[in-house]
């Protein structure tokens, strides 16, 4: 067996034949189709979401990481020397096949964090709930952020069927890799545009208004008075901001951040300095940008397109926490149809960026009849959010996102829900600290609401403070169709228990 082809280690072994018999063996049988994920460090979204839709779909996965161990641990698989070599041994003497969980490889460890900062390890207590089965799985150490090893890596596995990532680091590396293979993919110019800050918004103030485009004709406001922005590019110096001629109060971000890690209000030049300084500290030659600061109500729009269609799959409604600093405490899914004439608006601007394929999570800010973009997730949104949209929309959204890069085209119509309500409401630490108590994972139905608790951290576990969603301790999954019911359930749940930080 050429050990470059993996997909042979899926197939049956079948020995040469014996004795000078002269008769012709028959081919083995194809394996699976191969789906290759990158990731970072594990997420809610990969396992919950994308690994068992992946079993659902039949998959075999080839998962390429910087992290295999969290991955492993996560996942709860074997040692790392022995993972690969098992499982080619399993799968050659008629092991699990996709979609079947493999004994003793099921249980997870801690439950993995949503996409958000990279860096940490799972998170805090799993969930009291049977894990969900995974595809056949090989983890391959890989340095994901690097487009060339990834394609390395992917042709010395066997011709890839998909290429796909959620991870907000990856996009544009992903979209390369499906590209240099011939796959279905993202374009990995609108990736790119999307994950850079600083490119977003030149890209935005070059477009213009399109007249054919009703949507944008109609509100040209949004291109004539471009979102203010500034670069401070690797290197250079914080010092040279000081005399830029900037809308304060304005937002300092990391350019390609994301989770509102290091992101703040300046009030004036000097305390602008400062901030970019601090960031520096921690985020050596980083590049910043720095924002005009958009007040007003916080949305987002959830789309999922196959390059021909453009789905809107709902859009939230987000408060954050008081500035300086912009966590999300909680969401609320906004009644289907999405508000208009909103939603045009940003999908005129999605569509000058050149997204369009697959999922995609934008932010944006209402003032007055204009919809004003904060930034692009060229990928599915967070912090267990896509779980429960999967959940209360009632459709395979995690097997439709997978096969758009797998080149199946979406159906015209999803069959979507349209009743369904949510509230996403995420406790948060107030302070660094050790978790003393907490209460436990719980799931209650009452009145027409469920209610879904799950700890983010563990009791004993002693932590600074971020001021980003690294400081959730739990998040509150909220669901109806009874949007005042669910507010009060809530209230009485936050009433009802304590987290205590000493």
């Amino acid at each position: 067996m050429n050990e470059n082809d993996l997909d042979a280690a899926s197939r049956p072994f079948s020995s040469p034949a014996l004795h000078g018999s002269s008769a012709a063996q028959p081919a083995p049988a194809p394996g699976p189709p191969r789906l290759h994920l990158l990731a970072l460090n594990p997420t809610d979204s990969v396992t919950e979401g994308f690994l068992p839709a992946a079993a659902r779909l039949g998959l075999a996965v080839t998962l390429l990481t910087d992290q295999p161990d969290a991955h492993a641990r996560a996942y709860g698989l074997r040692d790392d020397a022995q993972r690969g070599a098992a499982r080619r041994e399993e799968a050659r003497r008629g092991g699990a096949q996709p979609g079947e969980a493999r004994r003793g490889e099921t249980q997870r460890g801690e439950a993995p964090r949503s996409d958000g900062p990279q860096g940490d390890a799972p998170r805090g207590e799993a969930a009291h709930a049977p894990p969900p089965p995974f595809p056949a799985l090989d983890i391959v150490p890989c340095d994901v952020r690097d487009f060339a090893e990834v394609i390395s890596r992917i042709a010395a596995d066997g011709r890839p069927h998909a290429v796909f990532t959620n991870s907000d680091h990856l996009q544009t590396q992903a979209a390369l890799a499906a590209a240099y293979f011939g796959l279905p993919g993202k374009d990995w110019r609108a990736a790119l545009r999307t994950k850079n800050k600083a490119e977003l918004r030149r890209a935005l103030a070059a477009a213009g208004p399109d007249a054919a485009d009703p949507a944008w004709s109609a509100d040209p406001v949004w291109s004539a008075d471009p979102v203010w922005s500034a670069e401070l590019a690797t290197g250079q110096d914080p010092a040279t901001l000081a005399g830029l001629d900037a809308p304060y109060p304005c937002v300092v971000k990391p350019r390609e951040g994301v989770a509102s890690e290091d992101v703040v209000l300046v009030g004036d030049a000097d305390e602008l300095v400062r901030r970019c300084r601090e960031i520096r500290a921690r985020r050596p030659g980083a590049a910043l940008v720095i924002e005009e600061f958009l007040e007003g109500e916080l949305r987002t729009l959830e789309t999922l397109g196959d390059g021909r269609t453009l789905h809107v799959l709902g859009a939230f409604r987000t408060e954050l926490s008081p500035p300086p600093h912009f966590i999300e405490e909680r969401l609320h899914l906004l009644p289907a149809p999405p508000p208009q004439p909103h939603t045009d608006q940003v999908l005129a601007q999605l569509r000058a960026l050149g997204v369009g394929f697959g999922v995609c999570h934008t932010e944006y800010v209402v003032q007055g009849d204009r919809a004003r973009l904060i930034e692009v997730n060229y990928r599915a949104i967070g912090d267990q959010c896509d779980l429960v949209l999967a959940e209360l929309l009632g459709i395979p959204l995690f097997e439709y996102i997978l096969r758009t890069h797998l080149g199946e085209p979406l159906p015209d119509d999803l069959g979507a829900r349209t009743d369904g309500r949510v509230r996403m409401e995420y406790v948060m630490a107030d302070r660094a600290g050790r978790l003393a108590s907490a209460p436990p994972a719980s799931v209650t139905e009452r009145d027409g609401v469920r209610l879904d608790y799950r700890p983010l951290r563990g009791i004993g576990e002693e932590h600074p403070l971020h001021h980003t969603n690294r400081d959730f301790l739990g998040v509150l999954r909220a669901t109806g169709t009874d949007q005042e019911r669910i507010d009060a359930a809530v209230a009485e749940f936050l009433a009802a228990h304590r987290w205590e930080i000493v």
